[in-house]
């Protein structure tokens, strides 16, 4: 599967190792955890709602998550996560918009700082010159330290979903 400017062959990648994560393309076995990661409150706070279990039981593919620039972030053999590079706002740009999700039970262990330093790894390699986006809501403090820490600038502050959202720029 291509997309987005990458050339044949580059996605799925092999899996990413890190010191605790492994990153890796989406599989059958994940599905569940999708599942509860779309379903929880939690995670619903900074993405506009929860959303409904049997909806998504009901709705969500047997491989969720296949396309290019979603990874799957598996911690001792079990997704806690994901993080994706590739939604770029505009065709054409040259530039990859940063996201994570991560279950409520890995919050708060540098998993998503880990996670997104080895994707933005992977994202220059495989588009080198690209820029990346990344945008929260500000009042999202740990994701706001995140922002900062992984070297994103503040580009404007925006109303959108009922909140002040942040986007940030981080140039290769």
């Amino acid at each position: 599967m291509t997309g987005f400017g990458l050339a044949p062959g580059v996605w799925p990648p092999a899996p990413i190792r890190t010191e605790r994560l492994v990153l890796r393309a989406a599989e059958a076995r994940d599905r569940a955890a999708f599942v509860e990661l779309f379903a929880s409150p939690e995670v619903g706070t900074y993405i506009g709602g929860a959303q409904p279990r049997e909806e998504l039981e009901r709705a969500m593919p047997e491989v969720p998550g296949q396309r290019p620039g979603v990874f799957v972030v598996e911690c001792g053999g079990a997704m806690i996560g994901t993080v994706t590079t590739l939604d770029r706002p505009d065709p054409g740009q040259a530039e990859a918009e940063l996201g994570y999700l991560f279950l409520p039970e890995a919050w708060g262990h540098g998993y998503a700082a880990e996670a997104s330093a080895a994707a933005l790894g992977w994202l220059a390699r495989a588009l080198p010159g690209t820029s990346a986006l990344l945008r929260t809501r500000s009042a999202n403090e740990p994701s706001m330290r995140l922002a900062a820490k992984l070297g994103f600038t503040e580009v404007r502050r925006y109303e959108e979903y009922g909140a002040e959202q942040w986007l940030g720029v981080r140039t290769p």
